[in-house]
Formats: C-alpha cells, sequence, structure tokens
C-alpha cells in the first residue's frame, strides 16, 4: 500500500492521514485525487497519499492489519469496501478487514478514527421478524469497539441504524444529486415519471420527483416473507401510460424487484424505463438479467456510482451502464469534518 512521499496535511482537527484496506484501495485513491484538488489552494497544506499498512491473511483465515506509519494524534480515515466484485473475498473477510485496521489505528493512538464505508455491511438486516438477531446493530456495535468515532456511508438501506451507534456519529450521504445531475445531462426523456420500485423507496422517489420536477407514481408490492426473494402481487399507484420511466433505488442486488416493477410499469403503458442506484451490487446473476432486460428493450438503461466498482472495463463494454463517481462527495465531507466545517450543507 505505497503511493507519492508526503503522508498528511494539518487541519484543525490535527493532522489527517487516510489509510485503506485491501478492498478499499481504489475508491481511496479517487477520494485523494478529489481531495488534493480542494487543498491545492492552500499554500499551508502538502499533497495527501494513502499511508503504508499491510493486510495479513494467515493460513486459517485470520486477518491482520499492520499501520506501517506513525499516526499518533492523527485525525484518522480508513476506508474500506466491503462488497468488491473485483475481489474472490467475501463480505465477512472484507468487514474483519476493516476491524482489524480500525484497531490498528487504535493501538497506534490515532486521536480520531473515521470509518469510510460507501456499503454499510448487513444494513438489510435492521429488524427482527422472527427469531433471528439485528446483524445491522452487531455490526454497528463492533465498529465502536474496534475504536471508531464516526462512520460515513452511501443512502443506508434503513436510517434505523442511524440509532445502532452509542458512541459513534453516523454520516449517512446520498448519490441522488450525484445521479439526478448526470441523469438530467446525458438523457432526453419525454414526460418523464419518477416510480418508487417499492413503498420503501417512496421518500426517494419524491426527492427526485421533486428535484427533476416531473410525476411520481409507486409500485405497491407484497412480499412472501416465508420464502426468500418472492413476492406475492404488485400494483402500481400513478400514471405512466405513454410517458418515461426513471425508478431510482438504494441498491440492486438480484435485481428481481427492478425487473419485475420494469415489467408492471410496461404493461401500464410506460415507454422507457431507466434505472438509478446508488450501490450496483449486481449479485448473483443480476448482471445477466439487467442485460437480457436491456436487449428485449424492458429497460433503456441503469445509472449506478463508483460506491461499488465493477471495473474499468464493465464500464466501457456494457452498454447498459453508466457510471457516476460519488467519491468527490465523500472527499468534500473529509475535508469538511477535519476542518470543522458544516457537513450538513454538502448534503442538502
Amino acid at each position: 500500500m505505497d503511493s507519492t512521499t508526503i503522508v498528511r496535511t494539518k487541519g484543525e482537527r490535527g493532522a489527517m492521514s487516510i489509510m485503506a484496506c485491501d478492498s478499499g484501495q481504489a475508491f481511496a485513491q479517487r477520494i485523494i485525487k478529489h481531495l488534493n484538488k480542494i487543498i491545492s489552494n492552500e499554500s499551508h497544506s502538502l499533497p495527501l497519499r494513502l499511508i503504508k499498512s499491510e493486510e495479513i491473511i494467515f493460513p486459517n483465515g485470520e486477518i491482520k492489519t499492520v499501520l506501517q506509519e506513525n499516526v499518533r494524534g492523527d485525525d484518522h480515515y480508513v476506508v474500506q469496501c466491503v462488497d468488491d466484485p473485483l475481489s474472490d473475498r467475501s463480505v465477512n473477510d472484507n468487514l474483519m478487514a476493516l476491524l482489524t485496521a480500525i484497531n490498528a489505528a487504535f493501538q497506534s493512538d490515532a486521536d480520531a478514527i473515521t470509518v469510510v464505508i460507501p456499503q454499510f455491511p448487513y444494513s438489510r438486516q435492521e429488524r427482527k421478524k422472527t427469531r433471528e438477531g439485528i446483524s445491522a446493530k452487531q455490526v454497528a456495535q463492533f465498529i465502536e469497539v474496534s475504536g471508531a468515532k464516526r462512520v460515513i456511508t452511501l443512502d443506508v438501506h434503513a436510517e434505523a441504524i442511524m440509532g445502532f451507534f452509542n458512541t459513534a456519529k453516523l454520516e449517512n450521504l446520498h448519490a441522488s444529486n450525484f445521479i439526478i445531475d448526470y441523469f438530467m445531462k446525458n438523457y432526453k426523456t419525454h414526460d418523464l415519471v419518477i416510480t418508487a420500485a417499492d413503498v420503501g423507496g417512496a421518500e426517494r422517489a419524491r426527492y427526485y420527483s421533486k428535484q427533476m420536477r416531473a410525476h411520481l407514481a409507486i409500485v405497491d408490492k407484497a412480499r412472501d416473507y416465508s420464502q426468500l426473494g418472492v413476492i406475492e402481487s404488485m400494483r402500481l399507484v400513478g400514471d405512466v401510460d405513454g410517458k418515461d420511466v426513471l425508478i431510482p433505488d438504494d441498491m440492486i442486488s438480484t435485481g428481481g424487484t427492478i425487473i419485475n416493477a420494469a415489467k408492471l410499469l410496461r404493461d401500464k403503458g410506460a415507454e422507457k424505463i431507466y434505472v438509478a442506484c446508488s450501490l450496483p451490487f449486481f449479485n448473483g446473476e443480476a448482471k445477466e438479467l439487467m442485460g437480457t432486460a436491456y436487449e428485449e428493450g424492458l429497460i433503456a438503461g441503469v445509472i449506478g456510482t463508483d460506491a461499488v466498482f465493477h471495473g474499468e472495463e464493465f464500464v466501457k463494454n456494457t452498454p447498459w451502464y453508466d457510471e457516476v463517481s460519488i467519491a468527490p462527495l465523500f472527499a468534500e465531507v473529509i475535508y469538511n469534518i477535519n476542518q470543522k466545517r458544516s457537513v450538513s450543507e454538502l448534503l442538502r
């Protein structure tokens, strides 16, 4: 984990230092690129780079992180992408790597440790439906007990997770404005309708509708919780007949909900159907599913962010997928935290 020569810059919270777990390397480099643009006009500041660290995997699968530079007294940031499509590491592997990195910084006497995770792991396990654990709360507690004082994430699936932290603060960023700007600059639509794929996404869709001055519709689905991923029925509230549609969502996992919603919208007379999401996980056969839907004309395209990075080749060679970088927002938030400036101003 190496780069150039200068390690950190001084801020009101102390020296800023940034490290990355192995699966967070690419996203961390994009953050640093934008941070250096921000601080380039400050005469007292030196360019940032990732500090040196090593992620060690033992033969039995145990993980250890070792910092190779001094971070004592620093305003320290740990970047990790727990869901990494370009790695054979599992979410659990990357979560454990993150926890060991946080604790390594804690044991090295960093003054304040901020965790930068664009994907909050286990975020869909935030409530109890039957005899089961609330895993999202466990993850919050793991992060806290490891030594973190703040967590920065993107469009956390359930806002209730913000209440799972007792001592650390959670900054929940939103990709909406970045996606909206990209969509309005690059797509021409006819009488656009913003549609929530389910009732849970209504608030997000309402925000898109207001910002884009478009009509709103909602797909209401009933799910069979006795079977994984099974939907009993779907109905549309709103009018999409003869209109183009944009479906914004926080994540695409297997893609089933989006495809079912698109089929319903097409049956109701929708013309071009676009999909936007903050976290394009594309688990299982989702890529093939989206590709087939594009080829059959069911969807006109998918816009995702680099919070889940599938590689330059995928972005370049996939006609149905456009990528928006969210790294500049993370860079601005990190800078404002370090300088003790308002973060809420950036999130409006």
